[in-house]
């Protein structure tokens, strides 16, 4: 990009050369370069019918804690201390951070100092005088220097708006980690459980069948049944046995699933004992659905933030059509050798404007700007489209939940009536009226029903959980540190796209 550079001495014609350059920067035009995209509200969206407001709290950020109690609390504490995922995500908010401190340096005044000392022969045929030319001399100088760039189009404001959106993202996205983990290790860890149920209960099974398969031997030597019927039975057992292998197959390779999401080796699942599948509880949205999500949802509040930054990098690109005012000066001592290098006489100081605009760049400053605010463009696509899918979540969740929670009443009308046949079948075996045949036949039958109604049992806990990572997990973008706007609230800002 070609630039013309205007140096005045005196300061007090700084107001006269900005107004003069003023004239000038209209050779460089920004017209006709607007954002496209519009970001999109809730309101937008009819959801009052499948996500109506409740009697419910957010999630709490120990939010494992209402679903495996203490031992699934630890679990997650310890991934989100040991996790390497989250240490990376954790790195990336220390980095962002200092693009923020970065970004708000560009804003204070710079001093520095400086010293140097060149021996050197000077030629005979330049402009050196007679005196000079053609010795060797030493040309020191020790100076302190100044200088402030007038920040008077708001190009340093932005830019600290945009690093400190960027630091905001880094964190809500720290937040999803960390919520994708956690959820993570409590379905994991609901599968455990749930193996483990289903493995008591195939033992329970296994041990019934047994019990009639010995009752059938015994048949078959007396001739009460038939070679067929042993065999069945023989059959079903060893079904029985492979079952329980892969039981504990399952439950081995979910313990070193675990152990991974905690960041350690697989040694440290087989310290993981199986908890007790949790009872599901009565279903109560937070009174603030679906608005609160804007500020619950770290995905959604991420992508928000990224429009800010967006925003920010607009309002770069718009300062940059603009003349750039910067005060320099500098104070110290200089001379030709280091023996009257601190005399009285070899004082030097200075100071006054640059100023620098642009006058012909060939559409260069025109195409960044058109790249910002196509990157805006894509950020709010971005968002509206986490803010739909935020919301296709939540409602999944809850209809799913709802379905759930009717398919449990059937299946614990079935159940009961399982294990009342069941108990029919004994007191008929106990009063000399049948054999134990229907008594194993019902308990086998109500297993199985158990097997079943575990399985439902496990998918509305893991559908509870899913419901908690929907509605953010305890997330609350206020809780953050979001104090660091005040730095630029009273800075000159554009609000293109806005």
């Amino acid at each position: 990009m070609k630039q013309a550079m205007i140096a005045i001495g005196p300061i007090r014609q700084l107001a006269l050369a900005a107004a003069a350059t003023l004239v000038l920067s209209a050779c460089a035009s920004q017209d006709g370069i607007k954002p496209a995209a519009s970001v999109a509200s809730v309101a937008d969206y009819a959801s009052s019918a499948l996500l109506p407001g409740g009697s419910g709290d957010w999630p709490a950020l120990d939010w494992a804690r209402s679903i495996g109690g203490s031992e699934l609390q630890a679990l997650v504490d310890e991934a989100v201390r040991d996790n390497p995922g989250l240490r990376a995500a954790a790195a990336r908010v220390q980095a962002a951070a200092a693009l923020a401190d970065s970004a708000r340096s560009a804003r204070a005044p710079s001093i520095g100092a400086g010293a140097s000392a060149t021996y050197q022969r000077y030629t005979e045929h330049g402009l050196v005088p007679p005196a000079l030319a053609g010795t060797y001399k030493t040309d020191s100088k020790v100076t302190l220097d100044f200088s402030y760039d007038f920040d008077f189009w708001g190009r340093h404001a932005a830019a600290l708006r945009g690093a400190l959106a960027q630091g905001r993202v880094a964190q809500a996205e720290q937040h999803s980690s960390r919520l994708i983990l956690a959820s993570a290790i409590a379905r994991s860890w609901l599968q455990l459980a749930r193996q483990q149920a289903q493995l008591d209960l195939g033992s329970r099974q296994l041990a019934a069948r047994e019990k009639l398969e010995h009752l059938v031997r015994l048949r078959y030597a007396a001739g009460l049944d038939t070679r067929s019927d042993s065999e069945q039975a023989r059959q079903q057992i060893a079904v029985l046995r492979a079952e329980q292998a892969q039981w504990r197959e399952a439950m081995a390779l979910t313990r070193n699933q675990l152990a991974a999401l905690l960041g350690q080796g697989p040694d440290r699942g087989l310290r993981i004992a199986a908890g007790a599948l949790p009872q599901a509880s009565v279903l109560a949205l937070p009174d603030a659905l679906p608005a609160g999500l804007l500020g619950r949802r770290p995905e959604v509040v991420a992508a928000r933030w990224r429009v800010e930054a967006a925003q920010g990098d607009i309002d770069v690109a718009r300062a940059q059509f603009y003349p750039n005012v910067n005060l320099a000066a500098f104070a110290g001592v200089s001379s030709l050798g280091l023996s009257r290098l601190f005399d009285p006489g070899s004082q030097i100081i200075g100071i006054g404007p640059a100023i620098r605009l642009p006058v012909f760049e060939g559409g260069a400053l025109r195409a960044q700007l058109k790249g910002r605010v196509a990157g805006y463009d894509a950020a709010v696509a971005s968002y509206n489209q986490a803010l739909t899918e935020a919301l296709r979540d939540v409602a999944d969740q809850v209809q799913s939940m709802r379905g759930a929670a009717e398919q449990a009443g059937q299946l614990l009308v079935a159940s009961e009536a399982a294990q009342q046949a069941w108990h029919l079948a004994r007191e008929r075996e106990q009063k000399g009226t049948a054999n134990m045949l229907p008594v194993l036949a019902g308990e086998l039958a109500w297993l199985a029903q158990r097997k079943v109604e575990v399985e439902l049992v496990a998918r509305r806990a893991e559908l509870q959980v899913g419901l908690i990572k929907a509605l953010g997990g305890g997330f609350d973008a206020r809780a953050l540190a979001a104090d660091d706007g005040a730095a630029v609230a009273n800075s000159p800002s554009s609000k293109s796209g806005s």
